[in-house]
């Protein structure tokens, strides 16, 4: 007897929205539990050139934890592209102006590259404080534990 491989096709695909508190769970090992959530890699009926995932929402992203001395050590760089155009931040800087774009940052080099990975990350959602503007979507609560 042979077995048939089920294909998802993206109209029948269903989504769900979820919601994590990221309030002290280290940043690789969130953001790897959200890129799967992402792609629908947790789901059976996940197609690698299909986006299966579900919507995540991201609350508390300025209180998410770096291990060992990531705060002072760890670096992001970004380059203009002009001669002299390259800044540097740490960590610490991230998380105080910028800790949406940390998680997203994260999430980015976890899922596909190209058009579909673009596509997958549209699904993502990062809010800084406790409150995001979703309810209407009744996002579950995603409990994660590492």
């Amino acid at each position: 007897m042979q077995r048939q491989t089920t294909i998802a096709k993206t109209n029948e695909i269903q989504r769900k929205w979820y919601v994590i508190d990221a309030t002290d769970l280290p940043l690789g090992r969130l953001a790897s539990a959200i890129a799967l959530v992402l792609m629908g890699k947790n789901k059976p009926t996940w197609t690698p050139n299909v986006d299966c995932g579900d919507y995540v929402i991201i609350v508390n992203a300025e209180k998410v934890g770096l291990s060992g001395d990531k705060l002072h050590n760890k670096k992001y760089y970004n380059v203009s592209g002009y001669a002299g155009g390259l800044r540097v931040r740490t960590a610490k800087e991230m998380v105080e102006k910028y800790p949406t774009e940390m998680i997203e940052r994260s999430v980015h080099g976890m899922v596909p590259k190209g058009r579909l990975g673009r596509q997958i990350e549209k699904k993502l959602f990062v809010y800084a404080g406790p409150d995001h503007k979703h309810e209407a979507q009744k996002p579950e609560v995603l409990e994660l534990k590492f």
